[in-house]
């Protein structure tokens, strides 16, 4: 992540935009002529393998970069990224960008998140291999927490937008082991559901499932 300071000067690189639940942000296969930073809402990146089957590979949130990848290497985009809510994000021309981060010497910082997202990758890949349905799952919605820039002190927050096939995507289950998963958090007082909204009405239990101690 960048500094706070650095942040503020770059959304003042580009310019602001607005995105519609479900629209595609950056499309995988076209040219990294931009990026965006993220500033508010939720979105996924998944990749789309020519056998039509989707891959997910991470949650994104307020104050992620997205599509930097490409405008640094000089190639076609590997991933789309979907919004997920209503987003809003500033749109920054590759050059500039490029020239930004060389000026203020922010090369490492970018560097530095690169290896985050690379260890984030790696801890879900052994989640997926050694922890129980439900822990991964209350790990996942954590995380969610976190990406939305909630208050996790507060009584109940409300995660909207994801579908329980995304939900199942994410944590490498299928769509009626989510179901499982969901009951067992609602029956522990963890969570509310309805379509496409889960409520996270009390943290503490919530962390207690995800460190597998329920």
């Amino acid at each position: 992540m960048l500094s706070a300071g650095a942040w503020h000067e770059l959304r003042n690189q580009g310019t602001p935009h607005t995105f519609r639940e479900r629209s595609v942000m950056l499309r995988q296969g076209s040219v990294g002529s931009h990026l965006l930073a993220l500033t508010g809402g939720l979105t996924k990146v998944v990749r789309r393998e020519p056998n039509g089957v989707v891959t997910w590979l991470a949650f994104r949130g307020p104050g992620d970069l997205l599509g930097e990848v490409s405008v640094f290497h000089h190639t076609l985009r590997t991933a789309e990224v979907v919004a997920l809510t209503p987003c809003t994000a500033v749109v920054l021309e590759a050059e500039r960008f490029r020239r930004f981060v060389e000026e203020r010497g922010l090369v490492m910082d970018l560097m530095r998140q690169a290896l985050s997202r690379l260890r984030e990758s790696d801890l879900h890949r052994t989640e997926l291999l050694t922890l129980p349905l439900v822990v991964r799952l209350a790990r996942s919605l954590l995380r969610l927490v976190e990406l939305s820039a909630f208050d996790t002190a507060s009584d109940a927050v409300r995660l909207t937008g994801l579908s329980q096939e995304e939900i199942a995507q994410a944590i490498g289950v299928t769509r009626n082991a989510v179901i499982t998963g969901l009951q067992q958090l609602r029956e522990a007082g963890a969570v509310e559901t309805s379509r496409k909204v889960i409520v996270v009405k009390d943290m503490q239990v919530l962390r207690s499932w995800a460190l597998g101690a329920s």
